[in-house]
C-alpha cells in the first residue's frame, strides 16, 4: 500500500492510524511524503509509527503526485501495489476486498469506490454514464488515482507514471489508464473495495490554488497534455473547446472579471502541454 502525501500533516496522520487498524490491513505500508516540514507532533508521530515498522515514511524534497507513485512502485516489496489519497476514511474491508479482486480476476488494474462528501451507494440504470458511486462490478476505462491497486511489475512494464503531468497532475491517472486499456483491456470496478474522501481544503493538489481563480497553468497543463499525448477520440475537438468550456460556468457567470485569467491559464497551460510532448514521456527507466 502506497500513499502520495503533501502537506496533509494530521489528516495524513489520521489515515494512516486508520488503515492500521484495518482488521485485514496491507502487507505494508509507505507512506511517500513530499511535505518539506511538519508540526513538531506529527514528525514524531510519523517518525515512531516508522521507526516500529509499521509504516515506512518515504521523504522527498520536491511535490509530484506521479513521481512520489513511481517512488511508490519502485519501494514497494509486494506484487500489488494500493494506491490511496491521504485524506480518506477507508471501509472496513477495503484491504480485502481489493486483494479478493486481484485474486479472482484477471484484470492487474483494480478500481475502487470512492465516496466524495455527500455522496451514497447508487444503482445506475442501463445506459447511464458511470460513477464511482456504482454499487454493481463493472469493466471501465479510467480510474480514480485515490483508490485503485495495480500489479507491481504490470505497471513498472507500462513505464510507471508519466512525470510530465506536473503541477496539480490532472489526468495523470487517465493517460496512465490509456496505456493500460491498449495493452491489457479493461479495469475492473470493485464496488466492494471503498473509501470515503475528505477532500480536504488545503495540501494536495489544493495546494496549488482553486482552479477557477488562478490564472497559473498548474490546473490546465495536465488536462492538454493528456489530450495531446494520449489522443483519445475526438481529442482536436476537445483541445478546441476547452477553453470555451471553462469559462461557461456558474462560477463565471457571477464573477465575470475572473474570464481573462481562466483564459490566460488555458492558454499558458496548452503552451506548456505542447513543450511537455515535444520532449517525450518522463516514465520509469526513461530518465
Amino acid at each position: 500500500m502506497a500513499i502520495p502525501s503533501y502537506r496533509r500533516g494530521q489528516i495524513a496522520l489520521d489515515t494512516l492510524h486508520a488503515l492500521l487498524a484495518l482488521a485485514e490491513p496491507a502487507d505494508e505500508l509507505l507512506l511517500v511524503d513530499q511535505t518539506l516540514d511538519h508540526p513538531a507532533e506529527v514528525a514524531s508521530a510519523l517518525q515512531t509509527l516508522h521507526d516500529a515498522g509499521q509504516m515506512r515514511w518515504i521523504r522527498l524534497p520536491e511535490p509530484s503526485i506521479p513521481h512520489a507513485m513511481n517512488v511508490g512502485l519502485l519501494e514497494a516489496t509486494t506484487d500489488v501495489v494500493l494506491f490511496l489519497d491521504d485524506d480518506i476514511i477507508p471501509d472496513p474491508t477495503l484491504v480485502a476486498a481489493h486483494r479478493l479482486a486481484q485474486g479472482e480476476g484477471d484484470a492487474a488494474l483494480v478500481a475502487g469506490r470512492v465516496f466524495q462528501p455527500g455522496q451514497v451507494s447508487e444503482t445506475l440504470r442501463a445506459g447511464e454514464p458511470f460513477r464511482f458511486t456504482s454499487d454493481a462490478p463493472a469493466r471501465i476505462d479510467e480510474f480514480m488515482g485515490g483508490n485503485f491497486s495495480v500489479r507491481r511489475d504490470t505497471a513498472l512494464a507500462l513505464g510507471g507514471f508519466d512525470e510530465n503531468f506536473v503541477g496539480a497532475a490532472y489526468r495523470f491517472e487517465a493517460e496512465f489508464a490509456s496505456r493500460y486499456v491498449r495493452r491489457h483491456g479493461q479495469i475492473r470496478y470493485e464496488p466492494r473495495a471503498i473509501i470515503h474522501h475528505l477532500a480536504i481544503a488545503t495540501g494536495g493538489t489544493r495546494a496549488h490554488g482553486h482552479h477557477l481563480r488562478t490564472a497559473r497553468p498548474a490546473h490546465t497543463v495536465g488536462a492538454y497534455y493528456f489530450l495531446l499525448r494520449a489522443r483519445p477520440r475526438g481529442w482536436w475537438w476537445q483541445v478546441l473547446w476547452r477553453p470555451l468550456r471553462a469559462v461557461r460556468t456558474r462560477f463565471h457567470l457571477r464573477h465575470p472579471w475572473r474570464i481573462p485569467p481562466t483564459l490566460l491559464a488555458e492558454m499558458r497551460g496548452f503552451l506548456w502541454a505542447r513543450r511537455l510532448v515535444r520532449a517525450g514521456p518522463k516514465l520509469v527507466g526513461s530518465q
